[in-house]
């Protein structure tokens, strides 16, 4: 759905930018990070975020019960979307949109299908600077309903996350952290236009602006926002548009 793809985008960023720029804590962020996959990821019923911190795996935030619980079964049974995400190279998700019919972690799947309404999942991994910190879970109580647009909304969500999440730690303050997330903003469009026009993944999209970054020796924000600025002129081309 490329044309709906950036309205999206915009209402993801402007949805988590209100409750990060009034909080100051990461406990804030991850309440809203799992509160807004809720909200904004269609089918998605419930939802967590899994850290790895000092070698141990730990639910930061989940947004009801359900998701806490299958963040306590992945752990005990050292499998599921979160465990994987945050321990494989690639890809950075991982999912069984249908426990019904099987899935890649069949303990983990009959515990969710006997305890919990759950019946399909999807992990994606969160990164802070660069390295693969945890994972946001998403739930569905509905075989099937998370679907390929699901996973692109989630994917930047999450990769809203890691940015709101980084800027917490280097202790920015309030108006830098969002004088960042702006000109982040910029990127993450650029990044969903890139994804819906050539059908490639949020990674190599990001490898397509920073290349043209470098080779060009404009600052990335500037690349993103030439990317969005000629989309809205002629869809399908620009700076980054297909040949």
């Amino acid at each position: 759905m490329p044309n709906q793809f950036p309205l999206e985008l915009l209402t993801t960023f402007r949805s988590m930018a209100d409750v990060v720029y009034s909080g100051d804590s990461y406990e804030h962020v991850y309440d809203a990070l799992c509160r807004s996959a809720v909200d904004i990821v269609d089918g998605c019923d419930h939802a967590s975020l899994m850290l790895r911190q000092h070698g141990r795996n730990k639910t930061a935030a989940a947004s009801d019960d359900v998701a806490r619980r299958i963040d306590e079964m992945e752990v005990e049974l050292g499998e599921g979307p979160c465990i994987d995400a945050m321990d494989d190279d690639e890809p950075d998700q991982h999912l069984c949109t249908d426990l019904t019919s099987g899935s890649k972690w069949p303990a983990l799947a009959l515990r969710i299908r006997q305890e919990t309404p759950v019946k399909g999942m999807a992990g994606f991994r969160l990164r802070r600077d660069g390295e693969k910190v945890g994972a946001l879970n998403v739930f569905s109580d509905t075989p099937g309903a998370l679907s390929q647009h699901s996973l692109d909304q989630a994917i930047v969500l999450t990769a809203f996350a890691s940015i709101a999440m980084a800027a917490l730690e280097r202790g920015e303050e309030a108006v830098t952290l969002r004088r960042g997330l702006e000109s982040n903003r910029e990127i993450g469009k650029a990044i969903g236009l890139l994804m819906a026009m050539h059908g490639i993944s949020d990674d190599q999209a990001f490898e397509m602006l920073a290349k043209v970054s470098q080779e060009m020796n404009i600052k990335l924000a500037e690349v993103a926002s030439q990317v969005v600025a000629h989309h809205r002129k002629e869809p399908g081309s620009g700076v980054l548009g297909a040949s």
